[in-house]
């Protein structure tokens, strides 16, 4: 049986744990009020920006053949996938769950002969890729302060890649925000740009345009401009749904701690008592004893 000493120190140590966790979740908690702003402003605006792309391709006045972020090659050999993971950890299952992900999608690709290529965005997918998959690019230290430029960097990347042969598709894997206790790995069709393929809630699909419209200048230019900023959009949504997530798993992890830690002192302290009581009786044995020896 441990001594009063050691069950002591193991209840102090808990608790110091337990009070940091709980100063990482109050702290995750601020960081998500933060980002969750963002993220509520932003969605609309990609919406928005569906909205038009899908009223310009369907105008009828564009020649898709033309524009090759629209097209799809007849034969797939090469996939690019960007992974978008977050920087730091105890955000429980966060990070393990979008590269399970990773590792899922790419034994498919394996499987029916393409090749893989990551783009890594956060350090945990970096560090665990780093020697278990071909990584083109890494890009750590993003996911603090989540910054269109940041977007555009790796949005470009990809499009090169895309655009020289390098790639005859690219995926995105994130994690998508639902609420503060489900945040799920989602993967997207990044390119070529397609809007038929993914599967959107209500929320995310872009209303119906209720009027004709006339765009200035022609609909090709038009659209030749707009499809790259659109693969900007997409990356930097991906970007702050993981952020969010990221602050929401911390959350959550925290408090799981924090409870567990709670658990453990109840247990020792019961443990505590028990082995006092227990030292007290012997002690009492002692002396009981002491006395009916001299008293005879």
């Amino acid at each position: 049986m441990p001594s009063l000493r050691d069950i002591r120190k193991k209840i102090d140590a808990i608790k110091k744990i337990g009070q940091i966790t709980k100063a990482m979740n109050m702290v995750a908690s601020a960081k998500l009020r933060s980002i969750q702003g963002r993220l509520e402003g932003f969605r609309p605006y990609r919406n928005k920006f569906e909205e038009v792309i899908g009223n310009l391709l369907s105008s009828g006045a564009v020649e898709l053949n033309k524009i090759e972020l629209l097209q799809v090659r007849e034969e797939i050999k090469r996939v690019g996938i960007v992974l978008v993971t977050a920087d730091r950890g105890l955000c429980g299952a966060f990070n393990a769950n979008l590269i399970r992900e990773a590792e899922k999608l790419m034994s498919k690709f394996k499987s029916e002969g393409k090749e893989t290529e990551l783009i890594c965005v956060g350090r945990k997918g970096a560090q665990y890729f780093a020697r278990r998959a071909p990584v083109r690019e890494s890009y750590t230290d993003v996911m603090g302060k989540v910054l269109m430029q940041d977007a555009r960097k790796i949005a470009r990347s990809a499009m090169m890649a895309f655009l020289s042969g390098e790639w005859d598709e690219a995926y995105i894997i994130y994690g998508y925000f639902i609420n503060l206790i489900k945040q799920i790995p989602k993967v997207e069709k990044l390119l070529p740009i397609s809007f038929e393929e993914e599967a959107k809630t209500e929320e995310e699909k872009p209303q119906e345009a209720s009027a004709l419209y006339l765009y200035e200048p022609e609909e090709d230019l038009l659209l030749a401009e707009l499809l790259p900023l659109y693969v900007n959009v997409k990356v930097f949504a991906a970007m702050l749904e993981t952020a969010v997530s990221e602050q929401a798993a911390r959350m959550t992890a925290m408090d799981n701690a924090q409870r567990a830690c709670s658990d453990m002192v109840k247990e020792l302290t019961l443990l505590f008592n028990k082995t006092r009581q227990a030292a007290i009786t012997k002690e009492l044995m002692d002396i009981v004893g002491g006395a009916e020896a001299i008293s005879k």
